[in-house]
């Protein structure tokens, strides 16, 4: 996405894509999902943490063979699965700034030089599945630049305004790419086509689909569908919170409406309980077993809303934790590691600043929790709400399976708060995951926590 404006639009509600794209689905946005069964996602997403790479900004040279050098660091962060930002190369016509955004596709299935060629960037996707992680690719298949060749050689690929000019996405300032029309079914097997290629050609294991609501629901079910004849554990995820989408086509979602009472928590505009409108709302709209991508921060929300340091301040930590505790798949963008401090520039080179890994290892504690205590696991273990005498500033919630529980109280206020909390299903003997510290609850128990505190209860087998 290129426009802080329609991005906000976009996150406020699913049923934007009715005002700025004549091929999205408004329809489907808001539409009861409940009791509907999701596509069942890869087994090996499910303990999952995923980590968004700017290849641009990530290293001081932009390019694949400088991000290559970093992958033992990330690995060691204990992340199994790398999204690449598109790779390809981007359009000059209208191009916005000096570099371009990276979602104006002029090759489908070229690289951009700026980052290497097609061995550079071989050679990164075999030195990642050498150490066990899986890479993700972005695509963009509701536009494409000016002068990619489908202009030339399929014109008919494109959507025209009356005077039968190609034109960018309707209600956007995107005008560096022009909309596709996928009315045209030779369309569907030319992108279905040029997704395959990837696989084929580098053996890459999942796709994030940008914009995935300006482009029909059937072209994605058929996408997904031939994908996955090729690679049976290919992993798809949609840029959307639209339920019929995860019915055949995506494995996962955004938490677009958390993400936002993540922000609105954080800044004093909402209290704890807010929380439990959204998941209330996510019961309804999503398939049962959507995971959801949960995240403080991405590509967008650092260039366009800000950093987590300007959007959450001291808060930032405890929605870390409930982006990794809540159902769903965590995201860290890169630097988040590293403390970023700055908004990256879109299209210029703006290098992250390696330099205060503070937060590394508290990422690193969170990626371990995740993925050791199998009620975390993806969705299978649903989140019950504990109540407290101070739920709307504490939301404290369990997630058990037959192997594990998990409990976690966090304060979302920025004032100290003890409170009294009904722990009845709790009985057992419990770790502090942070602290080691061992606990028996009884039927209720008394819980202290300063702001913006939190604490994470593992149960112990006796």
């Amino acid at each position: 996405m290129t426009s802080p404006r329609l991005r906000h639009l976009i996150a406020a509600t699913a049923v934007v894509s009715a005002t700025i794209c004549t091929f999205g689905n408004p329809a489907n946005a808001h539409k009861i999902h409940f009791g509907e069964e999701t596509l069942p996602a890869p087994q090996w997403i499910l303990d999952d943490t995923i980590y968004e790479l700017n290849v641009r900004q990530f290293s001081e040279e932009g390019t694949f063979a400088a991000a290559e050098k970093q992958l033992d660091r990330i690995q060691e962060l204990g992340i199994q699965t790398v999204w690449l930002m598109p790779i390809h190369p981007i359009g000059k016509t209208n191009r916005k700034g000096t570099l371009g955004s990276y979602y104006s596709i002029a090759d489908y299935k070229g690289i951009n030089p700026e980052f290497g060629d097609k061995e550079s960037f071989r050679s990164f996707v075999k030195a990642a599945h050498k150490r066990g992680l899986k890479i993700v690719l972005d695509w963009v298949a509701n536009h494409s630049a000016w002068e990619n060749p489908w202009t030339k050689s399929n014109p008919d690929f494109y959507a025209k305004d009356p005077e039968g000019n190609f034109m960018p996405p309707h209600g956007t300032d995107w005008t560096d790419v022009i909309q596709l029309d996928f009315n045209n079914q030779e369309l569907w097997t030319t992108m279905i086509d040029a997704m395959a290629y990837w696989i084929n050609e580098y053996d890459i294991d999942g796709y994030r689909c940008d914009f995935a609501a300006g482009v029909p629901t059937d072209f994605w079910n058929e996408a997904s569908k031939q994908l996955r004849k090729i690679k049976p554990d290919f992993f798809m995820l949609a840029e959307s919170y639209q339920g019929d989408f995860n019915l055949e086509a995506f494995h996962a979602s955004y938490a677009w409406e958390r993400h936002h009472a993540f922000n609105a928590i954080a800044q004093g505009k909402a209290p704890a309980s807010h929380l439990d409108d959204i998941l209330a709302r996510e019961k309804l709209y999503m398939p049962k077993g959507t995971a959801l991508l949960t995240f403080t921060s991405n590509h967008d929300e650092n260039s366009w809303a800000g950093t987590t340091a300007e959007r959450m301040g001291p808060a930032k930590r405890v929605f870390d934790l409930l982006s990794f505790t809540m159902p769903g798949i965590p995201l860290i963008y890169n630097g988040q590691e590293a403390s970023l401090d700055k908004r990256l520039e879109f299209f210029e080179r703006d290098p992250i600043e390696w330099k205060d890994f503070s937060e590394s290892e508290y990422y690193s504690q969170l990626i371990e929790l995740k993925r050791s205590v199998s009620a975390l696991h993806g969705t299978g273990a649903k989140l019950v709400r504990i109540p407290t005498t101070a739920n709307e500033k504490v939301f404290a919630f369990r997630r058990e399976n037959k192997d594990s529980q998990v409990v976690v109280f966090a304060n979302l206020s920025n004032e100290s708060v003890h409170c009294t909390a009904a722990c009845s299903k709790m009985g057992n003997v419990y770790r502090s995951f942070f602290s080691g510290q061992k606990n028996r609850f009884k039927n209720t128990c008394e819980i202290s926590l300063e702001p913006w505190a939190f604490e994470v209860f593992v149960r112990e087998k006796e």
